[in-house]
């Protein structure tokens, strides 16, 4: 039996984490310029600190639909609690992870340090990948 792989290979490089202290905006902005569903969130430090999705710009946005103005940082509306996963994971296992919770991007950590962001569709076109004899 061959081994399974694992989430390192589906990432798609270093991803840039935004700052606690960034506007909003700007994160939303970033968000919607990568694509991204969620970008993390470090500390000076590179600490992982929570993740910043793209329905936790939605309030703020809708703000300032009615106000004009965007108000507060990334710090006021981030996910503190974060469901990570480690590199080294099996393919088949985030998977699982993914199966049972909500979320479109996860985290992905080599010990105490950010490496990306793995996606539910990365994942999802990896089994079909694997399910159909062309994984490589």
């Amino acid at each position: 039996m061959t081994a399974s792989p694992r989430v390192a290979s589906l990432l798609h490089g270093p991803v840039t984490p935004l700052a606690e202290s960034d506007s909003i905006r700007a994160a939303a902005e970033r968000l919607v310029a990568y694509r991204a569903a969620a970008l993390p969130v470090a500390d000076a430090a590179g600490g992982l600190v929570g993740v910043l999705s793209q329905k936790d710009c939605f309030g703020p946005a809708l703000t300032a639909s009615y106000h004009q103005e965007w108000r507060g940082t990334v710090a006021d509306h981030m996910a503190r609690e974060v469901i990570t996963i480690d590199a080294e994971t099996e393919i088949v296992a985030a998977a699982r992870i993914f199966q049972s919770q909500p979320h479109r991007t996860l985290p992905v950590m080599r010990g105490d340090a950010l490496v990306g962001m793995l996606r539910r569709s990365d994942v999802l076109r990896a089994l079909l990948a694997m399910t159909s004899g062309r994984w490589q």
